[in-house]
């Protein structure tokens, strides 16, 4: 007869060896070291140090693009770390700044994450290198991708929903999924808008992977959607949990937002 101890030890045995499995956000890859130089991570004070809470994206010099609802009462000490692929390790190409302003879009949604895009200005402009650079953005009248199309994300968000988060920057390939799909009730219902676009990647039978499904996943929030290079998006919102099948990642569309972008930036020059 099976004890409850037994039971108990089998259980925890069989957590810690998902974790051990976990190659990346849900799925993914550790990326080659800086070689994302627009990655950001905002970090929260914790003590005396600081601790990883959410992606952003470098988008010109000062600017970094990220999601509203990383900071959404203000920046409250937060600080923003450039050329960082290991958040333990020290890295001379490390850069850390404060937060000089933050610009929220004032019609974000916290009901559904609809418009969920804000901007950061950075308390000094950066030292462009190697490990630090901007990425291009899609503005309005861009091609956004379709169905099936191959997309891209980065971040240091969790690896599995127990919370474990990796110490260096992972990166995953992904496919979006139909708006259709995605506003089906089953899926997100009302709550997905015209403003996102939802995107994960299905292994198919047999997989052979430790993860039947690859997605971004808490802490990702507010890095970028990438296709061919060019953000095309931001990461916002996917559900409770991550790498459910009916619960891709949602991404704010950014191309919707030019006119935003260029009057915030505009009027802090």
């Amino acid at each position: 007869m099976v004890s409850e101890k037994d039971v108990l030890v089998a259980a925890a045995v069989f957590v810690v060896a998902l974790i051990s499995h976990s190659e990346g956000i849900i799925g993914g890859r550790e990326a080659t070291p800086h070689s994302r130089p627009y990655m950001a991570s905002i970090q929260v004070p914790a003590g005396e140090d600081l601790k990883h809470e959410c992606g952003g994206f470098v988008i010109a010099n000062q600017w970094v693009m990220t999601a509203v609802h990383c900071l959404p009462t203000g920046p409250n000490g937060r600080k923003v770390v450039l050329g960082v692929h290991s958040l333990s390790e020290p890295e001379e190409t490390k850069q850390t700044f404060d937060i000089l302003e933050l610009y929220n879009h004032p019609n974000f949604s916290m009901s559904n994450y609809d418009n969920d895009i804000a901007l950061i200005k950075l308390s000094l402009p950066f030292n462009t290198s190697g490990a630090v650079g901007t990425v291009e953005y899609l503005r309005a009248g861009g091609t956004n991708p379709g169905t099936d199309e191959e997309v891209e994300t980065a971040g240091w968000g969790s690896t599995d929903n127990l919370g474990s988060r990796p110490d260096k920057l992972k990166e995953v390939v992904m496919e979006v999924v139909s708006s259709t799909r995605c506003r089906r009730s089953d899926y997100f219902g009302r709550k997905f808008t015209d403003n996102m676009i939802c995107a994960h990647k299905i292994c198919p039978d047999p997989c052979d992977k430790p993860h039947k499904k690859e997605d971004s996943c808490d802490g990702d929030s507010g890095g970028p959607l990438l296709y061919n290079g060019v953000a095309v998006g931001i990461t916002s919102n996917g559900g409770k949990k991550c790498g459910q099948l009916k619960k891709p990642g949602i991404y704010t569309i950014i191309s919707h937002y030019t006119a935003w972008i260029d009057s915030i930036m505009a009027s802090s020059s």
